[in-house]
């Protein structure tokens, strides 16, 4: 069951091309930046792309992050967060030396690579994932799929059990997280084809 979908519009990034994903899907989705509206939805998305430290200031200046924490941490709605939006749920960032919303227990890292010819910062294109464990948000999606990535920072979780995908780019790091309600994928679902309208088409039917 789809139930009512928000886009939260928090100032940083390209909404359309998610919009245009989920209704390719034949699901209308709202946008908006009430923190009013958040208490109205089933389902939340948390798009990003852009520095961490002003994500979490445009938060904060929106009045958001209380009607965030109320909708995922007590009503344990679902939601998504795709790359920035991923990075947000962690305690803190190194982008900004900035505090997160600390829904996850992980910090965010800068990528750091010994083979600058071959790996460049920031990871940018098609890459594989590996799935660590078993999902309703995965159903569909094969081991070593490939899905979009543009990033220059990832997650690094202290409880293992949360990763969901892992991706090798010189060393690996953890592309996607599942914790109760709450989902994030370092990759970009919204520009990777069929792979990523499956994983959007089962986040729908949560």
């Amino acid at each position: 069951m789809a139930g009512k979908i928000l886009i939260v519009d928090y100032g940083m990034g390209n909404l359309h091309s998610v919009v245009r994903k989920f209704e390719r899907l034949n699901v209308k989705v709202t946008v908006s930046r009430d923190p009013e509206e958040i208490a109205g939805f089933d389902k939340l998305v948390l798009v990003g792309v852009g520095h961490f430290k002003k994500a979490m200031d445009n938060l904060r200046n929106l009045n958001l992050i209380e009607p965030l924490n109320k909708a995922v941490i007590i009503q344990k709605k679902p939601i998504l967060g795709i790359c920035l939006g991923m990075h947000l749920m962690g305690n803190k960032s190194e982008e900004g030396n900035a505090k997160g919303l600390g829904w996850v227990d992980a910090d965010v890292k800068k990528i750091e690579v010994d083979n600058t010819l071959k790996f460049k910062v920031p990871h940018m294109g098609w890459n594989q994932i590996n799935i660590t464990k078993e999902s309703l948000l995965m159903r569909g999606v094969r081991d070593n799929d490939e899905f979009y990535f543009a990033h220059s920072y990832f997650m690094k979780v202290k409880n293992e059990s949360l990763i969901l995908n892992e991706t090798k780019y010189e060393s690996e790091f953890t592309s996607a997280i599942e914790q109760d309600n709450i989902f994030g994928v370092q990759y970009h679902p919204e520009k990777s084809h069929k792979t990523g309208e499956t994983l959007l088409s089962n986040f729908i039917k949560l």
